[in-house]
């Protein structure tokens, strides 16, 4: 192609002939994601597709050698399994041998990395196929790979060094990135209050300001009734976007968080070249109240002052969309750039707003730090977990927790979740079984490999980060998976098949 070398032909057979392919590798304009999925074969050939796939290998083979080096153990744990519910719908495979019994396909090797520390393993690892049937994102699937890990005699910091360590030696080979060690870490409650979510995106600042204080003495009612019926008014600072955005712009950031996420509304101030703040609403301010309000804005001149006055979880839900849609639109980080971090000390328990009661906030088999277990007794809700996150470009990049290895103190959270001792008996009796054997202290993590790769590849669609990925509703568009099966199949598993269901006879 290059011209450079010549090439004398002898002779030229045609091992194959080809149809005329439906769109082209190397074309700049490439055709929808539907037709790239129906002819994955041809979209894989594409040089991005293929630098994705090496960069995903190259990932997962550090990974396997940096645990290796650690004196981890690679252990394949089971795809059949029953199904102990953690949150999201199971995907359920009925047995023939055993007709009227289904097996779960796991949606994490939870419990059997666990037994795997009683059994005396310390330090298991394992690259998993996990599955829920849940509703699809860009950046899900129903079947993913995650890095799985646990290790016996740990506590938090152990294992968000070992990750620390890793996260260091990927960025490193794979973009050239020295990271600095430890990964800075904040609170679950320092989230909410600076950022607004549990998965801060760090690339850029904008920053969640609390106004309660001054909103309750401010003559504008809206400001004052919230403080007062125990809400919160919360701002942020588009620094320098007072012009970019029209009354028109501020109108549809307004609908945006009212959709999007209840907001009963949102107000705003544009700073003048005097310092002034002007907004149709700064009539019900007293002049001396504004000004305290821009100081603790840290307003400028072409400032644009955006506040919700809401519940507390409408005004993180609000302002964290905001300040996601803002840091985009106004350019304010490089796409480019990676930040690492942690999240800890989340709550271990969380309002179950449907059915009351509560709910575990990550799952539950998670440890309570250990100075708030009277909370257990008394306050459920102020009881914080010892879990922690790890966060990178604002994506929840892997999760993990201590374990509760005491069947006593696993048996009484059961219980604050609802779960009674036959139900618990059912679901996981085998787990408490084991914890009668002498289990050690133990905990771990799993990263998503598929969104790591997303992130270190740069993309935002972690369809492009997988070989045979499922489209949003689920199916195989190449293979036309999920399909419809003989009736015989069926019936050898003793189940009816739908009256309306046209299958194969």
């Amino acid at each position: 192609l290059t011209g450079e070398i010549e090439v004398r032909v002898a002779e030229l057979k045609v091992l194959n002939p080809s149809k005329t392919p439906p769109f082209q590798p190397n074309q700049k304009e490439l055709p929808g994601e539907d037709l790239r999925l129906k002819y994955r074969y041809l979209d894989l050939r594409r040089p991005e597709m293929q630098r994705t796939l090496v960069l995903r290998h190259q990932m997962t083979k550090m990974m396997r050698d940096y645990f290796d080096e650690l004196n981890f153990i690679d252990v394949e744990t089971p795809v059949l399994g029953r199904s102990t519910p953690e949150g999201a719908r199971d995907y359920l495979v009925p047995s023939r041998v055993q007709p009227g019994t289904y097996y779960a396909l796991p949606q994490s090797p939870q419990l059997y990395k666990q037994i795997m520390m009683v059994a005396g393993y310390d330090r298991y690892v394992q690259v998993a196929r996990c599955f829920r049937d849940e509703d699809l994102r860009a950046d899900r699937q129903p079947e993913f790979t995650q890095l799985d890990l646990e290790m016996s005699f740990v506590d938090v910091d152990d294992i968000i060094g070992v990750i620390d360590g890793l996260m260091a030696r990927l960025a490193k080979t794979l973009l050239g990135i020295e990271l600095e060690l430890p990964l800075p870490r904040m609170t679950y409650d320092e989230a909410m209050e600076r950022f607004g979510h549990d998965a801060p995106d760090l690339r850029f600042g904008m920053e969640l300001i609390d106004l309660g204080d001054l909103a309750a003495q401010a003559e504008f009612r809206v400001f004052r009734e919230t403080v007062e019926s125990g809400g919160r008014v919360r701002g942020i600072n588009a620094k320098g976007a007072a012009d970019r955005y029209s009354r028109k712009g501020i109108d549809e950031l307004t609908a945006y968080v009212q959709q999007d996420f209840g907001a009963k509304g949102l107000a705003w101030f544009k700073v003048e070249p005097g310092g002034a703040l002007a907004s149709p609403i700064a009539k019900n301010f007293d002049p001396a109240l504004l000004e305290r309000i821009g100081r603790r804005m840290d307003a400028a001149p072409g400032d644009l002052l955006l506040i919700v006055a809401d519940q507390f979880e409408v005004t993180c839900k609000a302002l964290y969309g905001l300040r996601k849609r803002l840091g985009a639109e106004l350019k304010l980080y490089d796409p480019g750039s990676m930040n690492f971090s942690w999240v800890v000390e989340f709550p271990m328990f969380a309002v179950d707003e449907e059915e009351g009661g509560w709910t575990a906030m990550h799952h539950p088999f998670t440890a309570p730090r250990d100075e708030d277990l009277t909370h257990l007794d008394t306050e459920p809700g102020k009881c914080r977990a010892k879990a922690y996150d790890l966060i990178v470009n604002g994506f929840e990049a892997g999760g993990g927790t201590i374990r509760i290895h005491d069947q006593a103190l696993q048996q009484k959270v059961f219980g604050l979740l609802g779960i009674d001792e036959d139900t618990a008996r059912i679901r996981f009796g085998f787990l408490l079984d084991a914890l009668q054997y002498g289990a050690p202290p133990h905990g771990g993590i799993a990263l998503g490999l598929d969104r790591l790769v997303m992130l270190f590849a740069g993309t935002n669609n972690i369809r492009d980060c997988i070989a045979f990925p499922k489209t949003q509703r689920a199916t195989d568009l190449m293979t036309g998976a999920p399909g419809q099966v003989d009736h015989k199949q069926l019936r050898e598993l003793g189940i009816d098949p739908p009256r309306s269901e046209k299958a194969v006879q």
